[in-house]
């Protein structure tokens, strides 16, 4: 039974995916790391011994994992609570939520973060379904301070390439259209994402970009969404922050309410 100051690995997987989820802080040690470089969806490398230098840049509570949940992580956690953060331990650390089935990202396929440790993406503007799509999967599990760059069609490679950042959606790149797979696909594909309400989700994106109504009967509400959206706004930021609430939505639906239906009007006593 965990302590009020650490959280069981599937309550952290009931709130990985939704807003607000807490800063997740990874303090293995590199040895650690180097025998299994992946990460816990979100997460961002932290020195321990550093804390108190970073400490200062978090802005949300924490959740703080090691390689076991033991003496180095409650180290960290309690440095931090005293530095006046609020803090919890995932308990069992980084092999419990291995062992748990929790998904976990390949270092290899991260993005290069710029100086404020932020991953930076760009494509083409005015987004309407994959380029709403791809930055919440981003923002919700890859890294939640991402910055999206909208650009001219033409421009993006070249803005890639003078702002390191990493083009998406746009033919000829890495994160883009595969065969019959749409890039919302690859992501959770690459990413290592494939659980079942991401999988679910991505039916819907796909069949929603690709303009195949008969994968999903939800393909044509996210559709219309999409395209009211782009309609309601002219700029692409202001657009791109609507659309994360309605994958919000959609993840949400996805991943609890899949049974749930609308019984109005409600049967007559008797």
């Amino acid at each position: 039974m965990p302590s009020f100051l650490e959280i069981t690995p599937d309550k952290l997987n009931r709130i990985l995916g939704t807003p607000g989820l807490p800063a997740l802080i990874d303090v293995r040690d590199d040895n650690d790391f180097a025998a299994d470089p992946r990460f816990i969806p979100c997460s961002i490398r932290r020195d321990y011994r550093m804390v108190a230098a970073w400490a200062d840049t978090l802005t949300t509570p924490a959740i703080v994992f090691c390689q076991k949940g033991k003496k180095l992580v409650h180290g960290v956690a309690a440095h931090l609570r005293a530095l006046g953060r609020q803090a919890e331990v995932l308990e069992g650390g980084f092999e419990a939520w291995r062992e748990s089935g929790g998904v976990l990202i390949p270092e290899n396929r991260m993005p290069p973060r710029d100086p404020l440790g932020r991953t930076v993406w760009v494509t083409r503007a005015r987004p309407k379904i994959d380029r709403i799509a791809c930055p919440w999967l981003i923002r919700r599990f890859v890294d939640p301070f991402a910055v999206f760059l909208f650009v001219p069609a033409a421009e993006v490679e070249a803005v890639a390439e003078r702002f390191s950042a990493t083009p998406f959606d746009i033919e000829e790149v890495f994160w883009s259209h595969r065969g019959n797979l749409c890039t919302f696909d690859v992501m959770v594909e690459e990413f290592g994402l494939k659980n079942e309400p991401l999988l679910r989700l991505a039916t819907i994106v796909r069949g929603a970009d690709t303009a195949r109504p008969e994968l999903a009967p939800e393909v044509p509400g996210l559709l219309a969404a999409s395209l009211g959206l782009s309609r309601m706004f002219n700029d692409d930021l202001e657009q791109l922050a609507a659309g994360l609430t309605v994958y919000d939505a959609f993840y949400r639906w996805c991943r609890d309410a899949t049974d749930e239906t609308h019984n109005w009007p409600n049967p007559r006593k008797g």
